[in-house]
């Protein structure tokens, strides 16, 4: 069976803390992250995403969706968030 990892967009949120849920240390965050970077930072790694835009974190009141990651069955989730945000600030660039 296929490992499904989902990636919420405050796990590499600069505005968010790390009690409130940001993941990666303020260093790597970014500002206003989008599920559309964030998948394609995901497809630059090696993994298939796929975009739900009409779901919400537990957390929030708005709808930003978020990117389930498939197939990532050989790293962690904390290793593939690190390397999203990774990718995400060289997309920017």
């Amino acid at each position: 069976m296929a490992v499904e990892n989902v990636i919420w967009p405050r796990y590499l949120d600069a505005s968010i803390t790390r009690s409130d849920g940001r993941r990666v240390s303020l260093q790597d965050a970014i500002d206003d992250p989008e599920v559309d970077e964030i998948a394609e930072a995901v497809q630059q790694i090696g993994y298939d995403a796929v975009i739900e835009h009409d779901v919400a974190h537990p957390r929030e009141w708005g709808t930003n969706g978020r990117v389930v990651v498939k197939g990532a069955d050989d790293s962690s989730k904390n290793d593939l968030v690190q390397a999203v945000a990774a990718y995400t600030h060289i997309l920017r660039e």
